[in-house]
């Protein structure tokens, strides 16, 4: 068939009355025009078309992959061998209100042996922040100190650079025993590339005991001139075990903190309040030491707070101080509390 003719046939296909596709007598023009109208309908119905999905816009997410094993410090942790019971100095840093007498009393030794082994001190005046060598007396009596130190997990070493070319140092240690840990003191030594020491320090727990399962921070600062890139070496130097029921040290705790961290997250004012129980020994001195710590769990900055009045048995007494970040925002503080008749 022509063009035309198709055309046609359509044109009359669209016309015909619906009855004469069901008539049974039509001849064989009639069946070749049903036929080319049954393609044309056919051809004509347009496709189904594949509906697609509206694309949506996907936001990314972070997710924590945890990990079977904890890393170990960044730093070479280096732990001091056991010394002879009999020949080993215990380190003490002098605070405020130290005597010379207060000291070997707290340590079971006479004072005449502090002296021994630091003939220079004059004992009248003993400066604060002096670091004397207190002799060793593991046969002292009960609640002594003992002269063979504890060994101290490292969990934590991070140096940050301040904006004057400095370097605050600090060495995160773990008492995983079930005892009191005293004078825990370490020396943090920079490493250069080359191997070769490039500056060396002496530093001391902010308090002068480790409670059991807890963590403290040590801190020391090297000021500016210290390169950044250095490697920090630590050296576990002093840690000593206490015997149970200590009397040097009263069972204080610490409740009802808040911290309220600044906007700009390097910042905390810190409260709370510290409380001795009853049947306990009044308490003359009250240490609190705070540690600030980032969103990673690395120690940022730490703080002291010092009580200026006693605490009596059954009594709390609050604090309230401020605490700063040298690296980082603030993301959580933890507490620690010395008390001392």
């Amino acid at each position: 068939m022509t063009d035309s003719k198709i055309r046609g046939a359509i044109s009359r296909c669209r016309r015909a009355p619906a009855g004469i596709f069901t008539s049974v007598h039509y001849n064989d023009s009639v069946r070749l025009l049903v036929s080319l109208c049954v393609l044309v309908v056919v051809a004509c119905t347009p496709a189904a078309v594949a509906q697609t999905p509206a694309a949506r816009e996907l936001r990314p997410y972070l997710t924590a992959t945890p990990s079977m094993t904890a890393p170990p410090p960044i730093g070479l942790v280096v732990t001091a061998p056991a010394p002879l019971p009999s020949a080993t100095p215990i380190l003490y840093t002098v605070k405020a209100g130290d005597t010379l007498n207060q000291i070997a009393d707290n340590y079971h030794v006479l004072p005449e042996a502090v002296l021994g082994e630091n003939p220079d001190l004059d004992p009248n005046v003993m400066a604060v922040g002096r670091v004397l060598r207190i002799p060793g007396n593991p046969a002292g009596p009960a609640g002594g100190a003992t002269s063979t130190p504890e060994t101290l997990p490292v969990e934590q070493i991070a140096c940050h650079p301040t904006a004057d070319g400095g370097l605050w140092c600090f060495v995160l240690v773990h008492n995983d025993s079930a005892n009191l840990i005293e004078n825990v003191t370490a020396q943090v030594t920079l490493i250069g590339a080359d191997g070769q020491s490039l500056a060396s320090k002496s530093t001391v727990l902010l308090l002068d005991i480790l409670q059991p399962q807890q963590s403290l921070p040590l801190a020391i600062f090297f000021p500016s001139g210290a390169p950044g890139e250095a490697l920090p070496q630590v050296q576990i130097l002093t840690a000593m075990r206490l015997l149970p029921n200590d009397a040097r040290y009263l069972p204080a705790s610490i409740r009802e903190t808040l911290a309220r961290v600044s906007w700009s997250g390097v910042a905390a004012e810190l409260n709370g309040e510290v409380f001795l129980p009853a049947g306990s020994a009044a308490a003359k001195s009250v240490w609190v030491a705070a540690v600030a710590y980032d969103h990673d769990g690395n120690v940022v900055g730490l703080r002291r707070w010092e009580s200026e009045v006693g605490l009596s048995p059954g009594e709390s007494l609050p604090f309230s101080f401020m605490i700063s970040s040298v690296s980082g925002r603030i993301e959580r503080v933890e507490y620690a509390v010395e008390a001392r008749p």
